[in-house]
């Protein structure tokens, strides 16, 4: 697993034109500068890894593009500490960014076989979140609710209630809504009953597959 100096230099070429998007939150700057997205993508794409695109991984998934990673990683403004529900583990880039923020991640995968390559890849590479579990992201993770912020990294046709219910009071759900192209919606927990929504913009994400019985 080689990081080399100029891996090292792609990368913060990479932050530049994030920030040139709009990525402003230095420590989410410093997380893409620090990790090797190389490492997460299929060796025949590492000349391009470190260029603003979505690249396949096992399993019919995608890699995030980094702006997209950057994009929900700001958005929910994680602090030290945070407890974080992530619905869809994927290549476990997005896992690794919310780890160098000093969150405390919870990461569900639906495919079986990113569960096993991410579970202990990330491992590898030093990122270890409190817990890896192979599920079904509507339904979140209810025995270790509530969680500060919950992010889905997939596109949902609707918004799971489990996963509303499983946040705090103040808390944050970030999702993308849709079936072709999705709609980043931000929900925040503003009591037991209320949520005030935002909609930001568009976004395309492969989707969010529920357990089928």
């Amino acid at each position: 697993m080689r990081d080399t100096s100029k891996h090292q230099g792609l990368r913060n070429q990479l932050a530049k034109v994030l920030l040139a998007k709009g990525i402003v939150d230095e420590n989410v700057l410093n997380a893409v500068r620090k990790i090797p997205r190389h490492l997460f993508i299929d060796s025949s794409f590492e000349s391009h890894a470190y260029q603003d695109k979505a690249f396949p991984i096992a399993a019919d998934q995608t890699i995030s593009m980094p702006y997209t990673v950057a994009f929900q990683s700001q958005t929910l403004e994680v602090k030290n500490g945070d407890k974080i529900l992530e619905i869809g583990t994927g290549s476990g880039y997005q896992t690794a960014v919310l780890l160098e923020l000093k969150a405390e991640v919870y990461s569900i995968e639906r495919q079986h076989e990113l569960f096993k390559k991410t579970s202990l890849f990330l491992p590898k590479l030093g990122y270890k979140p409190k817990k890896f579990i192979f599920g079904d992201g509507y339904k979140g993770l209810p025995e270790q609710a509530p969680f500060d912020k919950i992010i889905v990294t997939a596109g949902a046709p609707y918004v799971p209630k489990p996963l509303l219910a499983q946040l705090k009071v103040g808390g944050m759900l970030l999702i993308p809504v849709g079936d072709k192209t999705q709609i980043m919606t931000l929900f925040i927990r503003k009591s037991a009953k209320e949520f005030e929504k935002q909609e930001l913009g568009d976004f395309a994400f492969v989707p969010m597959l529920e357990e089928r019985n």
